[in-house]
């Protein structure tokens, strides 16, 4: 994270912090969690003078509930600098909000370069277990402002969750979004002839099945011709009904929650099963050093592989969840190991 974030989400811990009555106050209509106020005083204490300091050496051990709310008021912070600053960062601020669907959660940011059109996309799709997270909260905040600055135009999806809606039906929210973006692509000044799809964890599986399994994008009027590649960033679900089967207690309830219990649905929504040919052109599977993804990654490369898929890995430092989160929060900023390797491949496959 570079330090005018890291500077923005200190502050913004300061000020959750700097009122006793801070559980009873609102901001943009939402109760802010006091909760998230006690986590950042039990991390870092109640010295505000140390506060800044340590939050930006160790927000990256604030769980995901705080991280969002941090991100939250940074992100109005952000928004008071860019409307003064202008340029690429206000750009990355301001993006277009659109509905693909009639469910509140059928709706994407979308971010376009100014200059040179078309640009070509990259569709980005939200972590979060398949059951939390959003397009605004849960993805990194390099990610919008570097695709701008390479010319590429960047949507951010939300899409329905588990329980209320499935896996399947997530798929296909994946693919309606981006049948949603091409149809409209000269009005929106995309390349409709040049696309990625990326996402972060459960969002990794989702773009990986829709990237290997054609039914979704055959519903919606598409096929694996309308991607360029799909690049998952360390997901650890290719292979459902592997990793049900050795999930630990932690994990147990929320992969039974999206997947069954039925071997062959869990088979189903595997995009490892569905890795034989054919397969959107190409493949990018950025993963930290986690036992269980890494496994999953290689087990998926192998399977594209042997189909004849261009596949690439990249195998980057971090572990456990703080690196599974570190990954999605710094890709896009410049000195992050990932960056320059996705910079790379995307320059490869869209031109």
């Amino acid at each position: 994270m570079n330090t005018p974030a890291k500077a923005l989400i200190a502050a913004a811990a300061v000020a959750v912090l700097a009122s006793p009555i801070l559980a009873q106050q609102r901001r943009g209509g939402e109760r802010i969690a006091g909760e998230c106020r006690a986590e950042i005083a039990a991390l870092c204490g109640s010295d505000r003078s140390q506060m800044r300091s340590c939050l930006r050496e160790k927000y990256a051990e604030l769980s995901d509930g705080c991280q969002s709310e941090l991100r939250a008021r940074m992100e109005a912070r952000g928004g008071e600098q860019g409307k003064r600053g202008g340029g690429a960062a206000a750009q990355a601020l301001a993006p277009q909000t659109l509905a693909y669907g009639s469910d509140a959660l059928q709706g994407l940011d979308l971010w376009v370069p100014e200059g040179a059109r078309p640009a070509p996309l990259v569709l980005f799709v939200h972590g979060g277990g398949w059951k939390r997270g959003s397009k605004s909260n849960a993805v990194g905040r390099a990610l919008p402002g570097h695709m701008l600055a390479q010319g590429y135009a960047f949507a951010s999806i939300d899409y329905r969750l588990v329980p209320a809606a499935t896996v399947e039906e997530q798929a296909a929210d994946v693919a309606a979004a981006l049948a949603y973006l091409l149809k409209r692509a000269d009005a929106l000044g995309i390349d409709r002839s040049r696309v990625v799809l990326t996402g972060h964890s459960a969002g990794a599986h989702l773009v990986a099945l829709v990237g290997t399994d054609e039914r979704y994008l055959r519903a919606v009027g598409l096929s694996f011709a309308d991607i360029d590649g799909v690049m998952p960033n360390d997901g650890a679900a290719y292979d459902v009904e592997k990793q049900v089967a050795q999930a630990g207690r932690f994990m147990a309830g929320t992969y039974k929650e999206a997947f069954g219990t039925d071997p062959a649905r869990q088979r189903a929504l595997s995009p490892t099963a569905h890795a034989s040919a054919p397969n959107a052109p190409a493949f990018l599977l950025i993963h930290v050093q986690r036992e269980d993804g890494v496994a999953q990654n290689t087990a998926l490369a192998e399977a594209l592989g042997r189909a004849g898929t261009a596949v690439e890995v990249g195998s980057f430092p971090g572990e456990g969840l703080r690196g599974h989160m570190e990954i999605n929060r710094k890709l896009g900023e410049p000195d992050y190991p990932a960056t320059p390797v996705m910079v790379a491949w995307l320059k490869k496959v869209l031109g």
